[in-house]
């Protein structure tokens, strides 16, 4: 069994804390509206977008709360050096880079933002599984090239397939909610109960793996989740698939997503993520020697690449700084 949602224990809110005593830093560059509405509140906000972790660690205990993208891991030392530390707010969906656990321990009220960019994941998501079924990625690549290749370029339509989703918390949702008009059937699967809705049917991992045409992945990164596309997991499935993945890389194992792609059992891969993505997911791992899987995904047509970029809009990244806005001021005022 697989653990799909990401549990965030909310502390209590601090009582002897108000706005107007509270330093906030902020270490990635946001919406202003973050940092604007934060002051108009009354709180104090500071930045510091190029000190090392070791640096930034030096002095955070000179602060009540650090808003984050994904620039360093917030870890145990981290924590300890943090002794004045009421939140940690990251703009962004997850908080895999945060220890979590040790944050709690120490009463950290840990802060995120799913809701803020749900729809753009849940286009993106759609768009490219549109994309790969169409060939739409192959078929402009040939007419550029001057060929113009009809048969070889034939799609396949949406409708009638069985799309499932694992992971169905505000991601999941949002690709659901997208695919109501093409007469798909939508099935999710998830470690929580009873969250299916009116544009999903919760099934059991198996039932998914009977019926699906498609399969979008909606989970963070988690121990339980580590690897979980493998051989064995693509395997299970009854049908040859679409793939499509915009939650985490880690997630996949990318040389057992590259062999079934080339035995056809998964017919294509919409990839907004992969497996080797740095932490901070602003970069790659990779320099000059590539892996042979990734290099293999960089030369399959049936392979559409995008830079983590799924639930990075214009329109999100405002969503994303006022959820977080909110939030803050929610948790000290109520």
């Amino acid at each position: 069994m697989f653990i799909f949602n990401q549990q965030i224990c909310i502390n209590p809110k601090p009582e002897t804390l108000k706005p107007e005593t509270v330093k906030i830093l902020h270490i990635d560059s946001n919406h202003p509206l973050l940092w604007n509405q934060l002051e108009q509140a009354g709180f104090t906000n500071e930045e510091d977008f190029t000190s090392t972790k070791e640096e930034v660690e030096a002095k955070i205990q000179n602060y009540n709360g650090i808003v984050i993208r994904s620039r360093f891991k917030i870890d145990k030392t981290f924590l300890d050096k943090a002794t004045n530390l009421q939140f940690i707010a990251r703009v962004g969906a997850g908080l895999e880079s945060i220890d979590c656990d040790y944050a709690i321990e120490k009463g950290v009220h840990l802060i995120a933002a799913p809701e803020g960019n749900s729809n753009a994941v849940g286009e993106h998501a759609l768009g490219m599984l549109l994309s790969l079924m169409n060939k739409l990625n192959r078929a402009d690549k040939l007419v550029r090239e001057g060929k113009w290749i009809r048969e070889g370029n034939r799609g396949y339509e949406l409708e009638g397939k069985m799309v499932g989703i694992i992971g169905y918390g505000n991601m999941g949702k949002s690709f659901a909610k997208k695919l109501r008009g093409f007469d798909v059937k939508v099935l999710c699967h998830d470690i929580l109960e009873h969250v299916s809705d009116e544009n999903a049917t919760q099934v059991s991992l198996q039932e998914l793996q009977k019926q699906a045409d498609v399969l979008s992945l909606h989970l963070p990164w988690t121990p339980e989740t580590d690897k979980m596309v493998n051989t064995e997991f693509i395997n299970s499935f009854a049908k040859p698939f679409w793939f499509i993945n915009t939650s985490r890389g880690k997630n996949v194992v990318t040389a057992d997503l590259v062999e079934a792609l080339a035995s056809e059992k998964i017919l294509g891969a919409g990839l907004d993520v992969l497996e080797y993505e740095k932490l901070s997911f602003e970069n790659l791992f990779i320099d000059t020697e590539k892996p042979a899987a990734f290099q293999y995904l960089l030369d399959s047509d049936k392979v559409l690449l995008t830079p983590h970029i799924a639930g990075w809009t214009f329109e999100s990244h405002q969503k994303l700084a006022q959820v977080i806005v909110d939030k803050i001021i929610n948790y000290y005022k109520g």
